[in-house]
């Protein structure tokens, strides 16, 4: 897997920390590292001037290890910044003075460590997900709907990597499809009904959204399996045959409950609701 197409949050210090999975391991993103060290309101600008410096000593290489990848900003959209892996982010902190170096190398050190006990036992990634939920407030039952539900979104996206699709634009454009038809609403209109901003839409739907998402996501897998389609306008098809599925199950249980599925409340603990809200 090249990149892992959802951006993670990190804390350290009470400073977030955006990182993404590149070329299986970590990648931070360079100006969230620059401000947890150095309390600047203007990161960008002290990482423009840092690395004119480090260009100008030679170390061209840093440089070099400095990758663009797309990562969600602030405002919830996904745009392209400066990323580098734990060993490029050590000696860019190298040179930069603060008190707070040595803390944050060895946090860098115990995060790469998770990650590479992570991939050597896939398990363990599962068992960390697991109690952040239960940290949060999440009840066992729900637990178990989105991990489920992660799986199966893991095997879909690797079913259209195998079908030609690499762009990130792809994937939410195929996403998109399978939730207008399993949903009426693409994720990001779904996003606003819930009033939701940069949180995870699926971390706040309820049992039957997380259901029917699933049987969307599980139904265009299969079918994407079956017929191999060899062209992005093909996968488009699937992708909306397999959420027209689960959105005629989804109409039938409408009827049946009298009440609709799609919702404006979010599943979300009051604890974790009232951190949203700050």
């Amino acid at each position: 897997m090249t990149q892992e197409l959802t951006t993670k949050i990190a804390v350290f210090q009470k400073k977030k920390v955006r990182k993404i999975i590149h070329n299986n391991e970590w990648w931070f993103s360079i100006i969230d590292v620059i401000e947890a060290l150095t309390g600047t309101e203007r990161p960008r600008k002290y990482w423009s001037d840092l690395k004119k410096k480090l260009i100008k000593e030679g170390y061209f290489e840093v440089s070099e290890n400095i990758g663009q990848l797309k990562i969600t900003a602030p405002d919830g959209k996904k745009r392209e910044t400066d990323c580098a892996n734990t060993e490029t982010v050590f000696r860019i902190i190298q040179t930069i003075p603060s008190s707070k170096a040595e803390p944050f190398k060895r946090w860098l050190a115990k995060v790469g460590y998770e990650r590479v006990q992570e991939i050597e036992d896939p398990e363990l990634a599962t068992k960390r997900t697991k109690t952040l939920y239960k940290l949060k407030g999440y009840s066992e039952g729900w637990i178990e709907k989105r991990m489920r539900g992660i799986a199966i979104r893991e095997e879909l996206t690797d079913e259209w990597r195998k079908r030609g699709v690499k762009e990130q634009k792809e994937y939410e454009i195929l996403t998109a499809e399978i939730s207008k038809a399993t949903f009426g609403v693409t994720p990001s209109e779904y996003k606003k009904l819930k009033g939701l901003r940069r949180q995870n839409l699926r971390d706040h739907m309820d049992d039957l959204e997380l259901i029917f998402n699933m049987l969307g996501e599980r139904v265009t897998t299969e079918i994407s399996q079956h017929e191999k389609p060899g062209t992005f306008v093909k996968n488009k098809k699937v992708a909306e045959r397999g959420g027209s599925v689960a959105g005629n199950a989804r109409k039938q249980t409408e009827k049946e409950l009298g009440r609709p599925i799609v919702s404006k409340e979010n599943y979300l603990p009051k604890s974790e609701d009232k951190k949203r809200l700050k």
